[in-house]
């Protein structure tokens, strides 16, 4: 497949379409294509009061669209201690709950413990895992699936640690991100902390206000609140316009980063590109786990090792297209409408980031209408 000057084009028209539209206040999107950049657009304000332009070099926080990332990271510490993702949890972290699940079952959120029942603050990472370790599963081994918004960033992180030493944040830079000149960062230093644009929170979009997972994320003792509430802190968004939360290296959640960058990591993960990540380590984030009814988001999902995929139906097509059209697509949105993917296929890699969010766990219009303008031909 090459990518036509039309549907490049097509694929800005629709970026400047959203702030004729004005949804939005700052925001870039980037494509590679077997390894280089086609296309690289920034537009917009870092500030709510438009003192302060964005460019290409701006960093924002994308909340899950971390989870990629972080999932490489774990899977490199897996295949440099010799273990890969069918290795048992329990043969590196002997106090996890499911100690015969699989890297790959806990990385496609199948371990039932996207809730805690123990309170613990997100701050205090060693209150966490002791909280985990302490944890019931919500759902027998092999019982379906529950996205884990927040404890899976604690799962991959503690493992990290556990085979490198240091917080996965630090693995991940100093393993991958600067090797390759990544300006991604799970753990932001202070010396990049002037590059952050400020996230503004938005509301509920409309097609997505009478979905059953905001009806039970508002409703108290529901799977979907207690996921999105354990551990417990930086639940509004004005919390995530802090140093102290760019800096803390949140693996499920704490990613800063450029578009470009994102979506140049995901060139990587096709092998587009020549990086740390084996043929192994690719494999796992781009083969399908599980699909299901999730318990957690209350709609079918499709889960790799980390990453996601659009499900599909009992004929084999795919329910959503927020991947593009072709099956073996993977990547990781982000709440509020940041999104990230590859396409093994066509050797295409996309990432769209931004600032005034909506209140959509998925992908919205923003940037699924860019998708489907960038495949259009």
């Amino acid at each position: 497949m090459s990518i036509s000057a039309t549907a490049l084009a097509d694929v800005e028209q629709v970026f400047e379409g959203n702030f004729f539209r004005q949804l939005e206040l700052g925001a870039s999107v980037s494509v590679w294509w077997q390894g280089q950049e086609i296309l690289n657009r920034a537009k917009g304000y870092r500030d709510r009061e438009k003192s302060q332009g964005w460019n290409e070099e701006t960093l924002v926080p994308v909340y899950s669209a971390t989870k990629g990332p972080a999932s490489a990271s774990m899977l490199l510490a897996l295949y440099r201690h010799g273990l890969d993702e069918n290795t048992p949890v329990g043969e590196v972290w002997s106090g996890f709950p499911l100690p015969e699940a699989t890297f790959a079952e806990m990385m496609s959120h199948q371990c039932g413990l996207a809730a805690l029942d123990q309170p613990a603050s997100i701050w205090d990472h060693d209150a966490v895992i002791r909280a985990v370790e302490r944890q019931k599963p919500a759902w027998s081994q092999g019982q379906g699936i529950g996205y884990h918004p927040r404890t899976f960033g604690f799962l991959l992180d503690e493992c990290v640690r556990r085979l490198t030493g240091m917080p996965l944040g630090q693995w991940w830079r100093r393993e991958l991100a600067e090797p390759m000149g990544w300006d991604f960062w799970i753990g932001l230093p202070e010396n990049q902390w002037h590059r952050v644009a400020q996230l503004v929170p938005g509301r509920v979009e409309k097609d997505q206000a009478d979905h059953a997972f905001y009806r039970d994320y508002m409703s108290e003792g529901t799977m979907a609140r207690r996921a999105f509430f354990s551990p417990s802190g930086l639940h509004a968004v004005q919390d995530m316009n802090t140093p102290q939360s760019w800096s803390a290296g949140f693996a499920a959640m704490g990613g800063v980063g450029t578009a470009s960058s994102l979506a140049q990591f995901y060139q990587a993960a096709i092998g587009a590109l020549d990086s740390p990540l084996s043929v192994g380590i690719c494999s796992a984030l781009a083969t399908q786990q599980i699909q299901g009814d999730d318990r957690v988001l209350l709609r079918p999902l499709a889960f790799t090792c980390g990453c996601q995929q659009d499900p599909l139906d009992a004929q084999g097509k795919k329910l959503r297209t927020l991947y593009g059209p072709n099956l073996s697509a993977f990547g990781h949105p982000g709440a509020g409408g940041s999104h990230a993917f590859a396409d093994p296929l066509t050797g295409l890699s996309f990432s769209y980031v931004m600032n005034q969010m909506t209140l959509s766990v998925m992908p919205g219009p923003r940037s699924n209408d860019m998708v489907l303008a960038l495949y259009q031909d």
